[in-house]
């Protein structure tokens, strides 16, 4: 038995240097073209492969999913929330994990599961997929939209607004700059981030023409904006996400979203929803990416808007916000993650050969902005 043991140790050991890459070289992670039995120990020492991870922020946006692609096994790990200890995986190895809502969970919760030496991640597409506010210029209730850019709302400086200085038209200014027209230097290096382009452009091409969920309440709420797209039927959009643990109703609010989006991104992205951790769990994977645990480019990010992040006409902005759930949006946005979401999921896993090094350039289709 110790004979055994010894010899298994020293193959797994033996396994784990050849698949490790040597100073700069790429680290391809395939196991296929080693012998059988050292691509079994290489697997092992790396941990379970996995095809798609799907990233939720809370019970009900995982359950969504929970429900409709098991039977899963459950797998603990060290260091995620204790209110979702476990990920769950199916045997396509697809996963669901749930970071828990906010900042600190998010960033908490992905760097647990990304160095967790349960999983080999490193050729693993990433699904961020959450509920939102949702910018009526941009979107409606129930829109599902995939990012290309992450804009951090929170890091900015605030003045109050009463007593913000002559010609100013908001409080919020980009830290470190004279006024609210500046672009801050990026000091925190987590404010902007661009996600993948051609992952991006495959996500939105595979599911813009799905149908999406739709209920009476939602469109009740939706007649009431005097115009479009507010007032639309929900679709597959593209348009991106700014993040702040602080929940906020208003115009002129919104605008500031918009117009900080448009600093932070050169004038390429255009802000149409509004949630807490999605800068905060990217940032968690960047770090992963440089110890080579994870591959950034395989990030997507879709977001489905549960109420609008401003009130419609005569509508006050403290009724907008108090009364978001009245609005029909909940159910809906959380249907619409699993129909936007699953055609890109089903696509990486019935064709992974294809996709397992990267993203097949077919599947790419530039929408207008």
């Amino acid at each position: 038995m110790r004979t055994r043991l010894t010899f298994l140790c020293a193959a797994l050991a033996l396994a784990a240097c050849a698949s490790q890459p040597r100073p700069g070289q790429q680290n391809t992670g395939t196991l296929s073209a080693q012998p059988a039995a050292f691509a079994q120990a290489g697997a092992t020492a790396h941990g379970r492969p996995v095809k798609v991870m799907i990233v939720t922020m809370f019970a009900p946006e995982a359950k969504t999913w929970l429900e409709r692609l098991g039977p899963w096994e459950s797998v603990t790990i060290a260091g995620l929330s204790p209110d979702y200890p476990a990920v769950q995986c199916n045997a396509d190895d697809v996963c669901v994990m749930t970071t828990g809502m906010g900042h600190a969970n998010a960033a908490a919760s992905m760097m647990a599961l990304a160095f967790a030496p349960q999983f080999d991640l490193r050729k693993t597409y990433f699904l961020i997929a959450g509920i939102a506010g949702v910018n009526p210029g941009h979107g409606t209730i129930g829109s599902a939209a995939w990012s290309d850019w992450l804009v951090d709302f929170g890091l900015q400086w605030e003045i109050d607004g009463d007593g913000r200085p002559r010609g100013w038209r908001t409080g919020y200014l980009g830290i470190n700059t004279k006024g609210p027209d500046d672009k801050p230097a990026l000091d925190y290096r987590t404010e902007v981030f661009h996600l993948n382009p051609r992952l991006t452009s495959a996500a939105w091409a595979i599911s813009r023409n799905v149908t999406l969920a739709d209920s009476a309440q939602a469109q009740a709420a939706r007649a009431k904006y005097a115009y479009a797209p507010a007032n639309r039927p929900p679709t597959v959009i593209r348009c991106d996400s700014v993040a702040d643990d602080t929940w906020w109703s208003g115009k002129a609010l919104g605008a500031r979203a918009s117009e900080f989006t448009r600093q932070l991104t050169g004038g390429q992205g255009v802000y149409c929803m509004t949630q807490q951790e999605d800068n905060a769990t990217f940032e968690a994977l960047s770090r992963a990416a440089h110890a080579q645990r994870v591959d950034l480019d395989r990030v997507a990010v879709l977001r489905a808007g549960s109420d609008f992040d401003r009130p419609y006409a005569g509508e006050s902005n403290a009724a907008n916000l108090l009364n978001y759930a009245s609005q029909g949006g909940f159910a809906i946005a959380l249907e619409n993650l699993y129909r936007a979401g699953h055609p890109l999921v089903q696509t990486i896993v019935a064709h992974w050969s294809a996709w397992q090094d990267g993203i097949p350039a077919n599947t790419s289709a530039a929408p207008p902005r």
